[in-house]
């Protein structure tokens, strides 16, 4: 089984093609691969619970891994207790550690 690690850095407010990683990580799921999405920079601000953008909660659905750069969210002011359901907070070495594994193959957007 491959994982797939997609690097979200996109804010989706601004950014119309954030739908492709929605698009292709649940169908990396349904697939039966294991599926992370991590949130860096702009990409944290639709981890958010009063974002507008449902399509983190439509990945969680599904199954994908939900991860937010603590120093991305920190830096944007996001509270630890403002983050959606299904996602967790992850450091950059977190990020790291899971790349370097065998069967993993890295999508930054």
């Amino acid at each position: 089984m491959t994982h797939y690690v997609f690097i979200e850095s996109r804010d989706p407010f601004e950014s119309r093609d954030t739908r492709f990683v929605e698009e292709t990580a649940t169908a990396l799921k349904q697939r039966g691969d294991e599926v992370t999405v991590f949130l860096v920079q702009n990409g944290v601000l639709a981890a958010r619970q009063n974002a507008r953008d449902n399509s983190l909660a439509r990945m969680a659905a599904a199954g994908v891994s939900l991860l937010a750069d603590d120093f991305s969210l920190s830096e944007r002011g996001i509270q630890p207790a403002e983050l959606r359901p299904g996602i967790e907070r992850s450091g950059i070495e977190h990020l790291v550690d899971v790349l370097v594994q065998d069967h993993t193959k890295a999508i930054w957007h």
